[in-house]
């Protein structure tokens, strides 16, 4: 679980970002669930955005990679959130 300090610091790092994947129609399945679990493995923070067609809101889907993954939910903003999971064997941010 992330203290304020350290979302603020995360805040700061996403801000910079690129989204580097999609929730679209199909929304939450398998094979998006092992993208987020290996971009969270080799970059620790990851922004990504839900698209209109998607059947749950940014908020939900957030939360609901959040869970499948490990990953705490650092941001929600608009329609892009940023997803954040430290890797224990080799660190990429230091908080």
């Amino acid at each position: 679980m992330l203290n304020s300090k350290q979302r603020a610091k995360l805040r700061g790092f996403a801000n910079t970002m690129e989204t580097i994947l999609q929730v679209g129609k199909g929304g939450i399945g398998e094979q998006l669930v092992k993208q987020v679990d290996d971009a969270l493995t080799a970059r620790e923070l990851i922004k990504m955005r839900v698209l209109e067609t998607a059947p749950e809101p940014v908020r939900e889907t957030a939360q609901k990679l959040a869970e499948e993954t490990g990953a705490d939910v650092v941001q929600v903003i608009g329609t892009r959130f940023v997803l954040y999971r430290r890797n224990a064997e080799n660190p990429v941010i230091e908080l």
